[in-house]
């Protein structure tokens, strides 16, 4: 694999789900190791440390369909640009989450660099849900509808354009949990989705063969968004979102070192790691060794 220049961006955020401890995720991934590991690979890694996010006890819910939604916006502004001027240095963008809500921003601050992005959406759930059809309020279960262009236009319009990717350029990957609302938005828009169900059926090497030819027919860039919930609890215990029959270890790394042959990832993030419900930083951890797989490590 060539080697990379990347950029390690921290985004505390816990304000777009409901469980505290994921803002302390990026620090639990560095704990892990992740930077040594991606040196040892040959790659040129800096750290750009933590952006700021405002906590849940300095901020006020004013809308329980939309929680938080102009912190969340806000933070996500600040991380669209600190990952456009990432992209503008010609290097590669490396976010650690924090929930998935700090998905519109890296999307936001990548995809004004492509004409055309590719997006990998790595998720036990589809993240597709808006105001009208989210149950809980949580937006991080909002991030891929707002970087489709659907939602509420603080979080659609992040980094002032939008949508930032089209559907047909998405691939969900490990999906077994969705609302009815994403049922139907999925429907409406033909996003390819390979649930638990297709992995099963088919492999995880066959799964991301399709997956890579459509994330990469006619696009300039593919981001890589992977949620460590798209694992199985028994691997990932540290979630806020834990579902039962998910994607399995050694599947990930397939999944990872399948893409890392394929050298078409332009960006990725890793999110939703909470030490707080984690065993002995087991999830930090399996995040840091998928990290390795996609960036070129082999077991022989």
């Amino acid at each position: 694999m060539e080697k990379k220049l990347i950029s390690i961006i921290g985004m505390p955020m816990d304000l777009g789900q409901g469980r505290r401890g994921v803002d302390m995720g990026p620090s639990a991934i560095r704990y892990a190791a992740a930077q040594d590991e991606l040196i040892r690979l040959g790659h040129d890694v800096e750290d750009l440390g933590n952006l700021p996010v405002p906590s849940p006890e300095s901020s006020i819910i004013e809308n329980q369909n939309l929680k938080y939604l102009k912190e969340v916006a806000e933070a996500c502004e600040q991380l669209a640009e600190t990952v456009s001027q990432v992209v503008e240095r010609g290097r590669f963008p490396l976010v650690f989450g924090g929930d998935h809500s700090i998905a519109i921003g890296t999307i936001a601050g990548v995809a004004k660099h492509y004409k055309n992005l590719g997006v990998i959406w790595y998720d036990a759930h589809g993240d597709l849900n808006t105001e009208e059809t989210s149950p809980s309020g949580n937006i991080h279960g909002m991030s891929l509808a707002a970087s489709l262009g659907v939602g509420h236009p603080s979080l659609v319009q992040c980094g002032g354009y939008a949508p930032k990717v089209r559907p047909e350029n998405i691939v969900l990957i490990g999906t077994r949990e969705l609302d009815p609302g994403e049922k139907e938005l999925i429907r409406q828009l033909g996003i390819r989705v390979f649930t638990m169900h297709e992995i099963d059926r088919l492999g995880m090497a066959r799964v991301m063969d399709e997956a890579i030819h459509i994330v990469s027919k006619d696009t300039d860039g593919v981001h890589l968004s992977l949620d460590l919930d798209g694992l199985d609890p028994k691997d990932c215990p540290g979630v806020g979102t834990p579902v039962p029959g998910g994607i399995s270890y050694r599947e990930s790394h397939l999944a990872m070192e399948i893409l890392a042959e394929a050298n078409i990832l332009t960006s990725a993030e890793f999110v939703e790691v909470n030490p707080i419900l984690d065993q002995a930083n087991q999830t930090a951890k399996v995040a840091v060794a998928l990290m390795g797989s996609a960036f070129g490590k082999k077991i022989l």
